[in-house]
């Protein structure tokens, strides 16, 4: 397993330099002018050093590599600078800078990420731990009540989308009942209990259209998988030898149907920090959902392609992750 983790992790390395100049290459061409809105006033000669300051009057090849010396060398160094106080080299290293507020990348996302976290990741946990107990007891009580309860709410959750659902709950909940604010407030800093039960108001519609989704999501995959193992001959063989039902199918069966669920699980992990784009924007939540959304708006090549390339590593890390698990969950998958 160590063998197999150590040559995955060999391979991403070039498949990751591959992804950022795909990436790098078509931002690149798109028809983004940072220096269009400027003023007529300014003579051509300031536009030209302004161009110049920007590494736009140079190869794409030649800003690539700069860009990844930037990104992997010396944003790495100015963390480890912050975090440790030590002062490595001279301190004055280039930055990933936004061309729209001329502030460093990395710290934009820093700073977005906080609530991306909150809303987005509460609602992925409580999808998962939502939907492997109702997967599980929907595959094992096939066809009974509950089990054409939850195929319903799965089948409506997954089917309509979530900016129909978060305008609906904030038109109940919000503008009728007036139960919890429409509105996510991002300079909110919880001191006390009224700023904790604020906090948690302004997060429970957002969370919950995200839960229903994931849960919905998720929970599809689970009765599946369980569906397909319930009926194998070693579930058949471990009953009859008196093996505890619920050993059965809690030890045996769910083992095994998470196999495939591990998957769709581990590559939902990164939408996690990639945000909840459309949500986001519903309920006003500054995440990185809504930083990216932005960006593209405002043609900020650089932090569109930070938040894009992070992404990517996400994908591919956690592709990692699940292929690791895969060997843990069955012990007759072996990679060495």
């Amino acid at each position: 397993m160590f063998t197999y983790t150590l040559r995955r992790l060999m391979f991403a390395v070039p498949t990751l330099l591959v992804i950022s100049f795909i990436i790098f290459a078509l931002l690149a061409m798109a028809p983004n002018n940072p220096l269009g809105e400027l003023p007529l006033t300014i003579s051509p000669e300031v536009r030209e050093q302004m161009k110049a300051a920007l590494g736009l009057d140079q190869p794409m090849y030649i800003q690539f590599v700069k860009w990844l010396n930037q990104f992997f060398i010396n944003e790495p160094l100015n963390i480890l600078q912050q975090m440790t106080g030590w002062t490595i080299g001279d301190g004055n290293r280039l930055r990933v800078l936004s061309w729209t507020t001329r502030s460093p990348v990395v710290d934009l996302i820093v700073q977005r990420m906080p609530q991306t976290l909150w809303v987005v990741g509460l609602s992925y946990l409580f999808g998962v731990m939502l939907a492997i107990p109702l997967g599980v007891i929907s595959a094992y009580k096939q066809y009974s009540f509950f089990d054409q309860i939850g195929t319903f709410i799965s089948m409506v959750g997954y089917s309509v989308p979530t900016f129909f659902t978060g305008v609906l709950l904030i038109v109940v909940f919000s503008s009728t009942l007036h139960w919890f604010p429409s509105v996510y407030d991002t300079s909110l800093r919880v001191t006390d209990w009224n700023s904790f039960v604020l906090q948690i108001k302004q997060m429970f519609l957002p969370v919950l259209v995200l839960t229903l989704y994931n849960t919905s999501q998720i929970s599809r995959f689970v009765r599946a998988s369980m569906l397909d193992n319930l009926h194998q001959d070693y579930v058949r063989t471990a009953r009859a030898k008196g093996v505890k039902e619920k050993t059965v199918l809690l030890v045996h069966v769910l083992r095994n149907s998470m196999i495939p669920v591990i998957t769709v699980i581990a590559l939902g992990v990164p939408t996690i920090f990639s945000g909840a784009i459309i949500t986001e924007q519903i309920f006003r939540v500054n995440g990185l959902g809504q930083l990216l959304i932005t960006a593209i708006q405002s043609g900020d090549l650089p932090l569109v392609q930070t938040l894009t390339f992070i992404f990517a590593v996400l994908i591919v890390l956690f592709n990692l992750i699940a292929d690791v698990l895969y060997g843990i969950l069955d012990p007759r998958i072996r990679y060495d």
